[in-house]
Parts: C-alpha cells; structure tokens; sequence
C-alpha cells in the first residue's frame, strides 16, 4: 500500500499525464537541455584545455578516435539504460508500485555488473583498435593514455547514466542537471589546475574527467536513494529479478544494438578521415564538440517525448501521446533552426575558441558551411524514434536506424568514397543517409504508433 505522501508525490511529480502538453514538455525538457549543455561543456572543456595549452596532437587524442571509441563502448550501455527508463516510465504512469520497485533494483545490479564487463573491455581493446581505425602515430601513445584511465573509472560514468535516466524516467529532470553544473564547474577547475598549472597534459584531463564522473555518481545515487516516492532505491533490495531483465533488456538492448551501429559507422568515417591527416582529424574532431550543442537539442526533446509517451502508455491515454509528439515535434523544429543558424553564422569564431591553429579551422569552417543546413533532416528520426521507444515499440526503429543511417553510410563510405576521396564526399553520407531513414520512420510511425489508426 502506498502512503498519502507517496500518492501526493506521485501526483505532484506526474503532470506529464495530467498537465498541459506544451508546458510540460518544455518543464521538463529545459532542464534536461541544460543538462546536456553542461554536459557538453564538461566535455569540451577538455578539448579546449589540451587544444589551446598543450597542442594540436594532444587536441586530436582527446577529441578524435577516442572519443569514438567512448561513444562505442558506453554508448552501448546508455542504449541499455533507456530501456529501463522506458519500463520504469510505463510502471509509473500505470502507478504499478511492486513492479516499478523490481524494475528499478535489477537495474542497479545490471548496471553493477556491465560496470566491470565495459571497464575491461575498453581497457583492453583500446590500443588495438586506435591502430585499426589507421590513428595518425603521433597521436596514439597520448590516446592511449586516455582511454586507459577513462575506462579504469567507467564504474562512475555507468552508474551516473544509469541512475539519472531513471530518475528522467519519472518526470524528475532537474536534480540531473544539478549534478552536472556542480561536475562541470569541478572539470573544468581540475582541468586548468592538472593542465594549465600542474602541466600534466593529456594525463590531467583524463583524471580531472575520471574524478568529476566518480562525484556525479555519487550524488545522483545519493538522491534516489532519499527519494520520499515509490521509486525510492533501496540498498538491501538490489537484486536480479529475472522478469524485469528481461523486460529492460526487450527495450534497452535494441537501443544498444543501435548506439552501437550509430558508433561503428562513425568509427568508420573517423577512418577515412584519419587518412586525411592530423589537422583534419583536428578539425574533424572539434566538429564532434561543435554540432554537439545541435544534438543535445534533438536528444532532450527525444528523451523528454520518450518520457511522455511512457507515462501516457502506463495510464492508457493514447490520444494525449498523438498530440505530444505533434507539439515535440514543432518545439524541435523551431529549436533546432535557430541552433544550425547560429553554428552556420558563427562557424570561425566558435573554431578559434578551440585552437589558433589556421589551417585546423579553416578545414572545420568549411565543414560547417557544408554539413550543417543537412542536420534539419535528423530531426524527424530523433523524435519519431523516442515516441516509438515509448511506447515499448524498439526492434523495427532499430532495423530502420541501423539499416537506414548506420549500413547505408557504411556502404557510401566504401562503394562511393574509396573511389572519389575526400572531405565532402565523406561529409555526404550524412544527408544521404538521413533522407532514407526519415521516410522510413515516418511511413512506419503513421502505420504503428498505438493509437493512430484507432483515433484517427
């Protein structure tokens, strides 16, 4: 039985199926857009540190195949992540407390034990894939480095994705972003204090990143565990339950399989681009920190339409997740307009806040002007694919994703570009790609969303 203050919470917290759509989707998709931003800032923060005081080498460590390599392997774990966030979303709009409970501590031990699996394997087959994705020499002993100490404390980073998409999940989008300001303010402090001061390089970025990880950890952990709703983590209740594995792992595995589809074809790209040269890579991998700010804006208002129709699935109210996807997907327009436009216009200036080098931003300027008006085309993939996931419906998404964006830009890579190289012929597998896939989804969404065909 639940407690009237257990009910008064849950009510008070679930205005995602009682408020109005526009209004709580933008509460809740603010501070999840703020907390990818400073995410994102938490992130380049390296970048810059190491691009402007160490150099272009170490700049390339940082922010080319390493970073690929990262969003390879974790990437597949946050895959995993939504699929327990989706569960424990749909539990908590049905207000289904004892499955909600289960789904939430299997999740903790899962990600308990994908911990140890995902650190030793990032440490053991970092150096072999950097020589595999044809690194430049010069840069491999400090990515290396990196990776070393990144995936020693990978426990940190799971845990942190793991317990804030839960508590995403249920409508509690703030104390996330709490997190990451204090994590962030703290990186970019370790950052200048290792680097700047104590001169410690490609060394001092990795630890500061290592060390403000094992503090987000902790404090989101901190806050589930004081938690005064049904959704409260309980230490002496972490256990396996076999049914709600297989329910997280029925979502959260095809969006793995995606992230890791989405990764490969990236690594993919980073190696032709790696036989460009190191100021390509440079600027190749600065645009990585760059276009970020346009993505972060597409993944909160996928995660925020995710949350939304999980809930609204739960409680059985199909006709309010129609209507918030439609209203998403308008906020995401707009939004992600005024964002490209702004990278477009501000291209050179936003490259020099990262290196002084000219001929690295003279190549990323033109990436940019040649890549950025494309990226409107991903908008409808991001929000049809998190309104699907939802509503528990992953496996053709993923077909269509990893078939659409990831294969054909692999087979674009090797039928089209080995044979014309170059710059914009790689940049081109993007647009190409994403044409494909939003027809697909569209076509898919208007024959499958629940609902549709029944409300119409």
């Amino acid at each position: 039985m639940k407690t009237n203050l257990q009910k008064e919470n849950t009510a008070k917290i679930n205005q995602i199926t009682e408020g109005v759509i526009w209004k709580q989707l933008l509460l809740f998709f603010f501070p999840i857009l703020f907390g990818t931003l400073f995410q994102q800032i938490y992130n380049t923060a390296d970048t810059v540190v190491v691009g402007r005081f160490v150099g272009k080498e170490a700049l390339a460590a940082v922010g080319g195949s390493s970073s690929m390599i990262v969003n390879l392997i974790v990437g597949f774990f946050v895959g995993l992540c939504s699929g327990a966030a989706v569960v424990i979303s749909q539990y908590y709009g049905a207000k289904d407390s004892k499955n909600l409970k289960k789904a939430l501590h299997t999740s903790m031990i899962f990600c308990l034990a994908a911990s140890v699996v995902v650190g030793m394997a990032g440490f053991i087959l970092a150096e072999p894939i950097l020589h595999l994705m044809k690194t430049p020499a010069e840069v491999i002993p400090d990515s290396v480095l990196y990776l070393h100490i990144y995936f020693a404390g990978t426990f940190f980073n799971l845990v942190y994705n793991m317990v804030s998409s839960i508590l995403r999940s249920v409508g509690d989008s703030k104390r996330p972003l709490y997190v990451l300001i204090i994590t962030c303010l703290l990186n970019i402090l370790l950052d200048v204090i290792f680097v700047v001061s104590f001169h410690m390089g490609v060394l001092g970025v990795a630890l500061a990143t290592v060390s403000c990880q094992a503090v987000s950890a902790i404090l989101v952990t901190w806050f589930l565990m004081r938690a005064n709703d049904i959704y409260r983590l309980k230490i002496h209740e972490i256990r396996f339950d076999a049914h709600s594995l297989a329910a997280v792992l029925r979502i959260g595995l095809p969006a793995g399989l995606e992230s890791v589809m989405y990764n490969i074809a990236n690594l993919t790209i980073q190696i032709f681009v790696n036989e460009l040269g190191t100021d390509t890579v440079a600027a190749w991998g600065t645009l990585g920190k760059i276009d970020a700010v346009f993505w972060m804006v597409c993944n909160a208002f996928a995660i925020s339409i995710t949350t939304f129709v999980g809930q609204n699935y739960g409680a059985g109210k199909y006709r309010r997740m129609q209507k918030s996807v439609r209203v998403c997907m308008i906020m995401a327009y707009i939004t992600a307009f005024i964002v490209s436009g702004g990278i477009f216009l501000f291209a050179e200036p936003i490259y020099r806040l990262f290196t002084t080098d000219q001929g690295v931003v003279d190549i990323g300027v033109h990436m940019i002007r040649f890549l950025i008006p494309s990226y409107a085309l991903y908008v409808v993939i991001g929000i049809l694919s998190g309104a699907l996931r939802g509503a528990g419906k992953v496996l053709i998404p993923m077909i269509l994703t990893c078939g659409g964006v990831c294969l054909i830009r692999i087979i674009w890579l090797f039928v089209f570009v080995t044979r014309h190289p170059g710059i914009n012929n790689i940049m081109l597998s993007y647009p190409v790609s994403w044409v494909i896939t939003a027809v697909l989804f569209v076509i898919y969404y208007f024959s499958h969303f629940p609902g549709i065909r029944k409300e119409k």
